[in-house]
């Protein structure tokens, strides 16, 4: 769907200007408003670009991109229509900014509510300089802040989304895994769960990559992108192992009776131990840029707050395609009938889900070996 910009720009007003009657946040709106406008009306069709650019990588990458959103659709049940179609050149390395706050001793991020989003943990922006601006904002009223650079964004289908610039270089494991996630926030969305709606996501993307690696068949590409999805996947645990270890434990702090003083030398310390842990766990290995820059930027309660909200609930909508025998059509549809429950039921029919399972796998007899 390609609007042109007048009607979209009315559009666009009209979906945000019920929330600016209601509060003063008219710049941080119409930033958005310029901004996805900025992004839209950049739009050239992927064809058009890989006909016409001089740079035969680009026009590579764009050909894989096709190939790549073809079999989303075909082979996952993933949303057919014009989004990652069309091409954007964006000049910069981020679409957009999010910013992530939590206090200082807690690990509740802060929310903020939106026309047509609902309430989100993040507020995102198309300038970087806005983001560390409302980040230092947050921080001078002494939350820990992470502002995080997004290649990519769902817009649910309200518009068609399209390839950008600050993805289309990346290898071409992690542009699948990226096309699609954010292809699966147009298959289920909830207002006001961040948590059910990414981590649903990354279930998808994770289960469509590990489909679209075993697809690549004869193609030269074949075992180095096994190679490369499964040391990706290696780092990606231990990665999660760390900040899910560093949680525990902070949770256990900032819930005990010591006293404001305690309880920050404590973090401190888990924080330090994380640290050091990551460090330790790469010294063999090459690791993955993005994971550094958490490390350099993230690693506080804000940024544990954001891991959690993409990963927190993978298991359980592991499981629950498990018991679709991954179906995926039956999948998406069992989970957009949870996406109608009251926030409570759904929670509890997920964690059903996850036990469901594993009392199903503890079941099975054990593999042997053939003689």
């Amino acid at each position: 769907m390609q609007l042109p910009l007048p009607l979209l720009r009315h559009l666009l007003l009209a979906l945000t200007l019920p929330a600016l009657a209601a509060c003063s946040a008219i710049d941080f709106y119409w930033q958005g408003v310029n901004g996805q406008i900025d992004v839209l009306s950049r739009a050239q069709p992927i064809e058009t670009v890989a006909a016409t650019t001089p740079d035969p990588v680009l026009r590579e990458r764009l050909r894989r991109v096709q190939a790549i959103r073809a079999y989303a659709s075909r082979e996952l049940a993933l949303p057919d229509n014009a989004s990652y179609t069309r091409y954007v050149e964006l000049g910069r390395p981020f679409v957009v900014w999010n910013v992530f706050a939590a206090p200082a001793l807690s690990l509740t991020p802060r929310q903020w509510c939106f026309p047509v989003a609902g309430c989100v943990n993040y507020r995102g922006y198309f300038s970087e300089a806005e983001a560390r601006e409302e980040a230092s904002r947050l921080a001078s009223n002494g939350d820990d802040v992470y502002v995080g650079g997004v290649p990519a964004y769902s817009t649910l289908g309200y518009f068609d989304d399209p390839v950008l610039s600050s993805f289309v270089g990346y290898r071409e494991p992690d542009l699948a895994r990226l096309i699609f996630h954010e292809l699966a926030h147009q298959v289920v969305y909830v207002k006001d769960d961040t948590s059910f709606n990414e981590s649903f996501a990354v279930a998808v993307e994770e289960e469509g990559l590990k489909r679209w690696v075993a697809a690549q068949g004869a193609r030269p590409e074949a075992k180095p992108f096994a190679a490369t999805v499964a040391r990706g996947a290696k780092l990606q645990t231990e990665f999660r192992s760390l900040v899910r270890t560093a949680r525990q434990r902070l949770a256990v702090l900032y819930a005990s009776d010591g006293s404001d003083a305690v309880k920050r030398a404590g973090k401190a310390e888990i924080f330090a131990k994380m640290r050091a842990d990551y460090v330790a766990a790469n010294e063999s290995a090459e690791a993955i840029a993005a994971y550094d820059r958490w490390f350099a930027v993230g690693a506080n309660n804000a940024g544990i707050a954001a891991i959690g909200l993409y990963v927190d609930r993978v298991a359980e909508f592991r499981a629950l395609m498990a018991t679709e025998k991954g179906d995926l059509p039956r999948f998406y549809a069992q989970v957009s009938q949870l996406a109608k429950l009251p926030k409570l039921e759904r929670d509890q029919a997920l964690a059903a889900a996850l036990v469901t399972n594993q009392t199903t796998l503890a079941a099975q007899p054990p593999l042997t070996a053939k003689p």
